[in-house]
């Protein structure tokens, strides 16, 4: 009986080992997702901001190019021909 006993006793223990194993991996992992989560809203609000500062360089790329800079003259041209197209698109609906 003795021998039984020894190995229910080491079974045990190494069920008890596991068990504090898997608890310790379990909140490993909730602790890795709350991270990701949090690296997930950074990631978007990055990106977003980003798109606003590309938006902001191309209004001021724009602007430098009407204050007189020969930088970047043809693109505002091309968006000063564009809207003008739209303008005329607009008043030619208005004036059907």
């Amino acid at each position: 009986m003795s021998v039984i006993a020894e190995i229910i006793d080491t079974l045990e223990k190494k069920l008890d080992r596991l068990i504090t194993k898997i608890k310790s991996v379990e909140k490993e992992n909730q602790e890795l997702q709350v991270d990701l989560t949090k690296a997930a809203h950074i990631i978007q609000t990055q990106s977003a901001e980003i798109e606003a500062l590309k938006s902001q360089y191309e209004t001021l790329k724009i602007a430098n190019s009407l204050l007189g800079s020969d930088d970047n003259k043809r693109d505002t041209k091309l968006k000063i021909n564009s809207l003008i197209r739209e303008i005329d698109y607009c008043i030619a609906q208005l004036a059907d």
